[in-house]
């Protein structure tokens, strides 16, 4: 999967979800990093709408800036996600295509968990009317 990766600094978190990213195979593209969070959240959404990523990761002190900035783009749903079971939900329900993540808050080990659930969960086809309200 080809995922865009986006944080305003780069902390031990960003470099571990990056590290994690390739390691499990995925073709990751670093848009920003470091950078402002608006530009972040803007150029990680971009590449997700324009169809360069099928999924976009973006990090900053709370997740929430970043969050914003990306679903501002057409065609982005940006979740920001604290558990495994919230970044599924988001996919299965949402079909969000945007990760948000707070480098405050998550641990490496969270993060992991966090973006495997949110790369590995699939839109519930049940949820098809609901998430076409979204696009």
């Amino acid at each position: 999967m080809r995922v865009a990766f986006g944080a305003d600094e780069r902390t031990a978190m960003a470099e571990s979800v990056v590290g994690y990213l390739e390691k499990v195979g995925h073709q990751v593209e670093i848009v920003a990093w470091p950078g402002w969070w608006p530009d972040v959240g803007r150029t990680v959404g971009e590449a997700v709408a324009a169809g360069r990523a099928d999924r976009g990761v973006v990090c900053c002190w709370t997740g929430t800036g970043v969050s914003i900035a990306a679903n501002k783009v057409h065609g982005v749903r940006a979740a920001l996600c604290v558990d495994a079971e919230t970044a599924r939900g988001a996919r299965k329900w949402n079909d969000a295509n945007v990760l948000a993540l707070s480098l405050r808050l998550t641990s490496e080990q969270v993060a992991s968990e966090i973006v495997e659930a949110f790369l590995s969960t699939d839109p519930d086809p049940g949820e098809a009317d609901a998430i076409a309200l979204l696009r």
